[in-house]
């Protein structure tokens, strides 16, 4: 397999995420990583290892996406951005992913137009895994890639992160919930409500019904469905939750008990923009070498799995 990472995407960018670049190569006999951005600026922070040129190589972008440009606009007038290249690389066949840190919006911007949108999909979602009392992660999507949805955009999630459950996790039937401010049918929002009905109708998901917020972690499903806005305020809370308690018990026991690796994002790495034509997998922007490296196994588990056609084999039932 081939992973195609964008080295100018990010805070720590390139340093750390070449950094975990090579400590996923080093960690794993096979697969091939493709470095995008800057030829000089590669070249010269490579000057200081020793790597297997036949697992590591370089294709040259010179432009990048800041995090405050418009995506759409940006990816219009940098065509040789790394994101850009990077993504290309996956439309071409050269490589089987893409990984990225920096811009959400450009990156969701190249892997649509681009990758393009699997049919029947009208806004692509993210997908993250997020700690469980079971035996397997609880996916939460969408977090971040669509702030505005329809009822019906909320059950394509449904379906997608049904067959990353599927194809992934190895979840033969996954409990598919709607997160919501009450348990009880007729609960919610205009958009909760209407998407409750639409779920209910769905011969084919596994459809549990509304979860609150305190059922996060308790293992009561498998997909927990909701629109970008919400998860991503959601995700956010959690990650800034886990430091605030993970130094409260540091400083009252003088160590953090390994329970909370859970909760640690860097160990996640990226999560995966579902309903593309492609493998895109999107990663914090304050990531170090561990959350790329994880980010790249990701990467290869989507790959390995074949996750594109178990997405489409689901839109398609």
């Amino acid at each position: 397999m081939k992973i195609a990472l964008d080295l100018m995407g990010g805070d720590n960018a390139p340093k750390e995420l070449l950094a975990g670049a090579l400590k996923w190569l080093d960690e794993n006999n096979t697969g091939q990583v493709i470095l995008v951005g800057k030829q000089d600026m590669m070249e010269a922070e490579l000057s200081g290892y020793s790597y297997d040129s036949q697992r590591l190589m370089m294709v040259n972008a010179g432009q990048v996406i800041e995090m405050d440009e418009s995506p759409a606009t940006a990816l219009r007038r940098k065509k040789d951005a790394s994101i850009v290249v990077a993504t290309q690389l996956v439309k071409e066949g050269r490589a089987d992913a893409v990984v990225s840190c920096g811009s959400t919006g450009a990156q969701m911007a190249a892997a649509i137009f681009i990758l393009g949108r699997m049919e029947g999909v009208e806004r692509p979602p993210i997908v993250a895994a997020i700690p469980s009392r079971g035996a397997h992660p609880t996916l939460l999507i969408d977090v971040g890639a669509n702030v505005d949805c329809r009822p019906m955009q909320l059950v394509q999630f449904a379906r997608l992160g049904r067959a990353y459950a599927k194809g992934v996790l190895n979840i033969e039937n996954p409990r598919v919930a709607l997160l919501n401010n009450g348990e009880e049918e007729g609960k919610g929002n205009n958009l909760t409500t209407q998407t409750y009905e639409l779920l209910r109708q769905q011969k084919n998901i596994n459809f549990i019904g509304n979860l609150e917020g305190r059922d996060l972690f308790n293992d009561r499903s498998d997909v927990i469905v909701c629109d970008g806005f919400t998860g991503n305020i959601l995700l956010k809370a959690m990650e800034g939750m886990a430091i605030y308690l993970a130094a409260g018990v540091k400083q009252e026991l003088g160590a953090i008990p390994s329970a909370f690796a859970r909760l640690d994002y860097t160990r996640i790495g990226g999560a995966p923009l579902l309903g593309v034509n492609g493998i895109s997998i999107v990663c914090h922007g304050s990531s170090r070498r561990e959350a790329v490296c994880a980010g790249l196994a990701i990467a290869a588990e989507c790959i390995n799995n074949n996750i594109v056609a178990q997405q489409l084999q689901e839109l398609q039932s």
